[in-house]
């Protein structure tokens, strides 16, 4: 009988602040590093590091202002995603990583990838799930946003507000979803608890404005993908309206060996596809990977 991973939730202290992370997995195995979507944490891969982690050591921390990670008043850190791949990188250079597969979702994409263009030949494999690269995967969902990039009035800032509401987070886990039963009522509460801490909603409204610095960069996020090429899967939740198919498709272009796995569902397709979608990592990463 294989024996159950063991889950350990850990914290490391980066420019003066408690990073959190969940590590699990043999020391010794390949290394998959899990980076998280907005409004969530690593919390939303607690079904997956357990499968992962019978090969493989598995790494998934929690950004500043997210999780368990400590979250400072918007006026005394920098929160950007420049900032969080650069206590990513920290992190993996701590924990003396220097080969990794990465699993990317929402603003994982752009912590990851600004994360690769620090050092592209550490990344051995790409797991893209609901992460934009692509402009044309920006579509009506961000209008109100890019409207707040292109003028940073009060009164754009307070439109986006309501993206922080309970019912923006159960829209974000149940649009989309065929059987909404299959998806844990305990998402959204977890993610609105801390969403409603005192002062997080300045930071997220800065990280709503900071998300923009991220398309100028897509060129270079695209570059890397033709240059070194790494073996990707992308599984995709294609009835996403915030990172909607549009967006998965033009990793083609770049990647044209990437599979690419559209299932019917939303935003967090790990939710309710998990059961499908484990096993396609499973297989993608002993190939990619080698631990078979």
């Amino acid at each position: 009988m294989n024996s159950i991973p063991v889950v350990r939730y850990k914290y490391e202290k980066i420019d003066g602040l408690n990073v959190f992370y969940r590590e699990a997995g043999p020391m010794d195995g390949p290394v998959v590093l899990l980076l998280h979507g907005f409004p969530t944490s690593s919390h939303m891969f607690r079904n997956l590091i357990p499968i992962l982690a019978t090969k493989y050591h598995v790494i998934a921390p929690d950004y500043p202002g997210f999780g368990q990670s400590d979250a400072p008043a918007h006026n005394e850190f920098a929160y950007g995603f420049q900032q969080y791949a650069n206590m990513i990188d920290e992190l993996l250079n701590r924990l003396a990583i220097d080969r990794f597969s990465m699993y990317v979702m929402d603003y994982g994409a752009p912590v990851g990838y600004r994360l690769a263009l620090k050092g592209p030949e550490r990344v051995t494999a790409l797991i893209v799930q609901n992460g934009n690269a692509y402009v044309e995967g920006l579509r009506e969902f961000w209008i109100p946003i890019k409207a707040y990039w292109a003028d940073r009035s009060t009164s754009n800032r307070e439109a986006l507000r309501s993206l922080l509401t309970i019912e923006t987070t159960i829209f974000q886990y149940t649009d989309g979803v065929a059987d909404v039963s299959r998806i844990s009522p305990d998402n959204w509460v977890h993610d609105q608890v801390l969403l409603d801490r005192p002062g997080n909603d300045e930071i997220q409204m800065d990280l709503f404005l900071d998300y923009g610095t991220n398309i100028p960069l897509y060129p270079e996020f695209q570059a890397f993908f033709r240059h070194y090429n790494p073996p990707t899967i992308i599984v995709w939740g294609e009835n996403d309206k915030i990172f909607p198919a549009e967006g998965a498709h033009p990793y083609l272009r770049d990647l044209p060996r990437a599979e690419m796995h559209l299932f019917n569902t939303g935003h967090f397709a790990l939710e309710d596809k998990l059961d499908e979608i484990a096993p396609l990592l499973l297989d993608f990463l002993g190939r990619s990977t080698g631990a078979s």
